[in-house]
């Protein structure tokens, strides 16, 4: 490549905007990229080489007739395949959506990106329905993790984190429900940001479940995140979850540090015994920052149980045609989770909010006298594709739903996390860095630190 794949997106921007390097160029270089490695690692189900190139030719001829160039000037990026994109069929992971009419235009979220000067490589593949936390897709196959590709991506925006930790595109989107961010940024060792919940509009991307769904960014690097991050904000009278949220920048903030913040480990649900990749990241985070107590989150066992029925009873609610009409086109997991929501009793749903609800006011409290808390992103390093099960503290338990026990009670109650990986001697696993609501800054801040520090630094995969 005519710039090293693993550069970051702000010098990409930086070289474009002076002319040491052309749009056109680097968006070739990465379709390239991805046209030799894509086979073997399955992040991208469409590639929209036609219009990135297209789009990096006006971005030069902008230049050569001296307009000023977006913050993301020719920087190439690519969604999970749930973001519209115009003129395109938006998956949603599923066999049934393909058959949509294309869209009539990009999600809201990708149209911001654009519109900064980013080049939209193409949609990523994912869990069905983003019903998943493996990335083991039974319609577009497996997503593979480039640190070792017999193993999984992580779920259920599985192409998001593989296609940016492969240097396939230097940012990408996902969504997070229950771990879905933080999932596969913490098995294929990247950063991702899931902000608060209301924070960035959803419009024109496909719904999971609507009172715990949230967008955010992947990046290999944290100026990268911040300065994506930036650009998404805004309101959009469309969703009516952010309506009326202003932008409060975090990407001049991240050089305030930690000093005199107050940062404490999370303990009882989140206690990583007999987890020691997982115990080993935690502590090496917490040493960095100074985190100098620990906390446990009463009831985040209970938040994780609400969580489930939650995401159960919308959900199906949602899919109930689909289910009627086409249940053998479903992948029979997912057919199965739908079902078993569909049959659930609105009492449940209805005292699952209540305790969600309850858990929010408890964690309040905590963050009255703390401002950061660390607990695990996952209890394990990237599993083997087609695993099934998983030691958790010394009990065989099914992997599918325990790849996300300590982010479900998190995205429960919306608040904000930045996912750092930590690279041990072997695969990377991740460490959430939790704030209160709308304090995504603090995440951040912290994420910086410890990239400073080089405690948490997303490094190139073997498969270069």
């Amino acid at each position: 490549m005519s710039l090293d794949a693993f550069t970051p997106a702000h010098r990409i921007a930086d070289q474009v905007r002076t002319g040491e390097v052309s749009a056109e160029t680097v968006t070739g270089d990465y379709l390239a990229r991805i046209a030799t490695l894509n086979p073997a690692i399955n992040a991208f189900t469409d590639v929209t080489a036609q219009r990135a190139l297209a789009q990096a030719r006006g971005i030069d001829a902008a230049r050569a007739r001296g307009e000023t160039l977006g913050p993301l000037a020719g920087v190439p990026f690519a969604v999970k395949n749930l973001f519209d994109i115009e003129g395109l069929p938006t998956r949603a992971g599923s066999k049934i959506n393909r058959e949509r009419a294309p869209a009539a235009r990009d999600g809201e979220l990708v149209e911001r990106l654009t519109a900064a000067g980013a080049v939209l490589l193409g949609g990523l593949n994912m869990g069905e329905y983003a019903y998943d936390f493996t990335g083991e897709n039974a319609h577009d196959g497996a997503c593979r993790n480039p640190h070792d590709l017999a193993r999984m991506a992580g779920g259920s925006s599985s192409g998001s984190g593989s296609a940016t930790a492969a240097g396939l595109a230097p940012l990408s989107l996902g969504s997070d429900t229950n771990g879905s961010i933080r999932v596969p940024a913490s098995l294929c060792g990247i950063f991702g940001l899931k902000p608060t919940y209301g924070r960035l509009p959803r419009t024109r991307s496909f719904p999971f479940c609507d009172s715990l769904d949230h967008l955010g960014p992947f990046a290999r690097d944290v100026t990268d995140l911040a300065l994506a991050y930036d650009l998404l904000q805004g309101p959009d009278a469309h969703d009516p979850a952010c309506a009326q949220r202003e932008v409060e920048p975090c990407l001049a903030t991240l050089k305030d540090g930690v000093a005199g913040l107050r940062i404490a480990v999370a303990t009882g649900h989140f206690s990583t015994e007999g987890m020691p990749e997982a115990e080993a990241a935690v502590a090496a985070v917490a040493q960095a920052l100074g985190a100098d107590c620990w906390i446990e989150l009463a009831g985040a066992g209970l938040a994780r149980a609400a969580a489930f029925l939650i995401t159960n009873g919308e959900s199906a609610a949602f899919h109930l045609e689909r289910l009627r009409a086409r249940a053998d086109d479903f992948d029979p997991d997912t057919r199965d989770r739908f079902l078993a929501g569909a049959m659930q009793p609105s009492a449940w749903y209805i005292q699952a909010q209540r305790v969600r609800r309850w858990f929010h006011d408890q964690v309040m409290r905590v963050f009255a006298d703390v401002d950061l808390i660390i607990a695990p992103a996952t209890p394990c390093v990237a599993p083997l594709i087609g695993q099934t099960t998983l030691d958790l503290r010394g009990e065989t338990v099914p992997l599918r739903p325990n790849l996300g026990i300590f982010t479900q009670p998190i995205s429960a109650i919306g608040l904000p996390v930045a996912a750092v990986p930590v690279f041990g001697e072997g695969l990377p696993i991740g460490v959430q860095v939790i704030a209160a609501p709308w304090r995504e800054d603090l995440c951040l801040r912290a994420a910086f630190a410890l990239e400073q520090a080089g405690v948490c630094v997303a490094r190139p995969p073997a498969m270069r």
